[in-house]
């Protein structure tokens, strides 16, 4: 898009404006690089002393911050989230799609909306409803009476299977697979019998999905993931998961089948959960957490080592080893010191 004054861009932000607010401002970038016409941020007072070389034509940052600068600047409580919003306004990202194009294949008992732009090679099949305004990248699958809400906007390839509901105002990276079959298998006698997956994926408004991620469909019951959630790549969320409103995901992570993931939760890269479990509301777990059973209380988790040198690390592991020779040795000394009054 073209460019803003920083008035406007001030007044959309409900930011105070020091200086010229007719400078025009035509793209973002950091502190270290900015030029003319960009604007940057100062989130943290720690890097305070760039302002001094910093060549941006404005910068936004906390009051107080803002004392001794001279340059153009927006002052704001929270400076990243200003330049979240200002990345928004000066947003260059293209549509997924425009237009419908002729390669594509939509059957005839699809529903489209008004609007809706459908990129090369899309396979739309039998019953599914595309939302006003939606987005289908090139070399999309969109199965049968599959629905996708209105704003919605899908990268190439993504894979949407059959019943699957994804709500409005969605984001889904390239290479997603939304509701594959979940992992479920009887044995019989050593031979393992397939268990057919009937229910679906539930996905709430405003969910972005990164690139490379899956998300499998429910056993019996659906997969949901309820509103405004963040999921990062290349990860695996598994059958029947629930996951709260609000919470944010980074990537590489594994969710095993059935577990619940209350709201505001925050998940470091990396990390696995068990299935079956339950997180409750408002915790955070560090990246490379593994958690083997429920979380009941708000918080912050972590497990794991911490990266050593390896010659450190092998003595670690080795004294790891011997934990259970180590506990039983110290239960035998406790048990003489008690059997002794001490």
């Amino acid at each position: 898009m073209a460019g803003m004054t920083l008035a406007d861009i001030a007044a959309k932000l409900g930011a105070e404006l020091r200086g010229d607010g007719t400078v025009v401002i035509e793209s973002i970038a950091g502190m270290a690089t900015a030029a003319k016409g960009q604007i940057t941020f100062l989130s943290s007072s720690k890097y305070r002393k760039q302002l001094v070389e910093c060549q941006a034509a404005a910068v936004m940052l906390k009051e107080a911050d803002a004392e001794g600068f001279e340059g153009n600047a927006l002052l704001m409580a929270d400076p990243y989230l200003g330049y979240a919003q200002v990345a928004q306004l000066l947003d260059t990202t293209p549509a997924s799609a425009s237009d419908i194009a002729p390669s594509a294949y939509v059957d005839p008992t699809a529903q489209l909306g008004e609007n809706v732009a459908i990129g090369h090679n899309v396979v739309i099949e039998a019953g599914a409803r595309i939302g006003d305004n939606a987005q289908i990248g090139a070399g999309c699958f969109i199965g049968k009476n599959a629905q996708i809400g209105a704003g919605t906007k899908l990268w190439a390839n993504v894979t949407i299977y059959h019943n699957v509901v994804l709500g409005e105002q969605c984001l889904v990276q390239s290479g997603t697979v939304i509701g594959a079959d979940g992992f479920g298998y009887a044995n019989d006698k050593g031979e393992w019998v397939k268990i057919p997956q009937l229910g679906s994926v539930r996905i709430g408004n405003r969910v972005e999905i990164g690139a490379c991620t899956t998300i499998d469909r429910g056993a019996l019951d659906d997969t949901v993931i309820e509103d405004n959630v963040i999921i990062d790549n290349q990860m695996q969320i598994a059958h029947n998961v629930q996951i709260g409103y609000g919470t944010a995901m980074a990537g590489g992570t594994i969710v095993a089948g059935s577990t619940k993931i209350g709201k505001y939760c925050i998940i470091g890269g990396a990390s696995v959960l068990n299935g079956h479990i339950e997180i409750a509301d408002g915790v955070t777990i560090t990246g490379m957490g593994m958690v083997m059973r429920s979380i009941e209380e708000k918080g912050m988790y972590s497990s794991g080592i911490p990266l050593q040198p390896n010659k450190e690390w092998r003595k670690t592991a080795a004294r790891t080893m011997k934990i259970d020779e180590m506990n039983k040795r110290l239960k035998a000394v406790e048990k003489q010191l008690a059997a002794k009054g001490e």
